[in-house]
């Protein structure tokens, strides 16, 4: 039992090794084709854990001794590794949503929050993203607060150009 408890202690000093040193193994392997992100530290790191404790809790509860033991111990450490295989493999391959820019606001309604006199600036509330957005608006027609508005074009960041939802 005090190896198998060694084993998956030394597994837990590799997953320390693998924060400090990230990115170590993957660059010794890198010629071995279809192993990529396979013999990743942390993947190496939970099989070698997971064989180390699985084999202690069945060699210290069982009488099976240390083959069965040991055993186990591959099966589960082959599971942890692939486990964690996978799930880093979603991590760095899961992508990110695109980043919304003021052009998404064309075509969308909004509140006038202040009065936009004919030809100048007030404020209205719009959505970018189902986020509120305050933005600066100018329109050709006065708008009192509340009228609602379409965004027709986007003049900057911060600004928008508006005309009057027609009922």
């Amino acid at each position: 039992m005090g190896w198998f408890l060694g084993i998956g202690i030394a597994g837990l000093v590799v997953l320390a090794l693998g924060l400090l040193f990230d990115g170590v193994l993957e660059g010794l392997f890198d010629g071995l084709g279809g192993l990529d992100g396979l013999l990743s530290l942390p993947v190496v790191a939970g099989f070698v854990s997971m064989l180390g404790f699985t084999g202690a809790i069945v060699s210290g509860t069982t009488d099976l001794g240390t083959v069965p033991a040991t055993a186990a111990g591959v099966a589960a450490g082959v599971v942890a590794g692939w486990l964690t295989w996978k799930f880093s493999q979603s991590l760095l391959h899961g992508g990110t949503s695109v980043t919304p820019r003021g052009d998404d606001l064309i075509g969308g309604a909004g509140t006038v929050v202040t009065a936009i006199p004919a030809d100048g600036y007030g404020e209205v509330l719009a959505y970018l993203a189902g986020q509120p957005v305050k933005l600066a608006a100018k329109s050709s027609v006065a708008l009192p607060r509340g009228s609602r508005v379409w965004v027709e074009a986007a003049l900057s960041a911060t600004s928008v150009a508006v005309r009057p939802v027609e009922d």
